[in-house]
This record gives C-alpha cells, structure tokens and sequence, in this order.
C-alpha cells in the first residue's frame, strides 16, 4: 500500500473531514501537525507551494486538500493511486 502522509492542524475541520474519508476506505496514513512551529507550516509550504491544511501526499505525491482527495474518492481515481 502507498505511503499517505497528511499535514494538518488541530482546529481544521477540513482536516477531520479528510481524516474520516481516510478511515472509512481503510486507508491508513501518518498525520503530521503543523500547528505547533512556524518552521512546520513553513516546510508544507516548501513541500507543497501551499499554506492551508490538510494536505495530503500519497507516495511522496501532494494531491492537495480535503476537496482534491473527495474529487479523486468520488472519481475512483483515489482507488487507483492506492492500488500502486
């Protein structure tokens, strides 16, 4: 199964959305928060070009936030890039 890792913040109710979809196809994952250092928010920004969390990376792939992975659930395609 793919790595998923998913960059959030404690108060982010897109972050327990995403969570949930994550639990309910099974799909485990490593949650790591950002909330805690300005250098942690800092580094998802490096890594992703974006500042708002969730954001989600499956095998080193960013895929972007809560509605990128619902879109790629709703499509099927979050199957396929699990399926790697």
């Amino acid at each position: 199964m793919p790595n998923v890792v998913m960059y959030t913040t404690e108060v982010c109710p897109f972050c327990a959305r995403a969570k949930r979809l994550l639990a309910a196809k099974g799909i485990e994952f490593e949650e790591r928060s950002v909330d805690l250092s300005p250098e942690s928010r800092q580094f998802l920004i490096d890594l992703t070009g974006r500042y708002t969390v969730p954001q989600i990376m499956i095998d080193e792939t960013p895929i972007g936030g809560f509605d990128e992975l619902a879109a790629l659930a709703k499509s099927g395609e979050l199957d396929t890039l699990l399926a790697r």
